[in-house]
């Protein structure tokens, strides 16, 4: 199962980044309309919201995604992806109908947040330019 380590981290890399670069540049070109969403969700001050958002996305994503400093990618994405859970996916505060849906996307976001914090524990793996950069 050693042997499986390095492409199973690349792949889990390329799997997660695969969730944040196409969000990232989807608020780049459709801002105003991210920050009426954000608005319409009750984020405090929407459009720095979105603006934080896009490059944590955007930048962590492809950091991860290549294994640049892939453990510190990982948390700022970790600890984005659970706040955004609570604002996005308050699957207590919807109506009967919208609870699963929501619920279901709130504890999908606690999942990935739990595979980015075993990025940020165990590292990007060899096929990474973190390993490069130690080498």
């Amino acid at each position: 199962m050693n042997a499986l380590q390095n492409p199973l981290a690349l792949i889990g890399r390329i799997l997660l980044a695969i969730l944040f670069v196409p969000a990232g540049f989807g608020k780049i070109a459709g801002f105003a309309g991210t920050v009426g969403y954000a608005t319409a969700m009750g984020l405090p001050m929407p459009q720095v919201g979105v603006a934080i958002a896009l490059v944590i996305e955007l930048f962590g994503g492809l950091a991860l995604l290549i294994g640049y400093r892939t453990r510190i990618a990982a948390i700022a994405l970790a600890v984005f992806t659970l706040v955004a859970s609570f604002f996005f996916h308050a699957y207590w505060a919807v109506p009967a109908e919208q609870q699963m849906m929501q619920q279901l996307m709130f504890f999908k976001n606690i999942a990935i947040t739990g595979g980015l914090l075993a990025f940020a524990a165990f590292g990007a793996g060899a096929f990474s330019l973190d390993a490069r950069s130690k080498a």
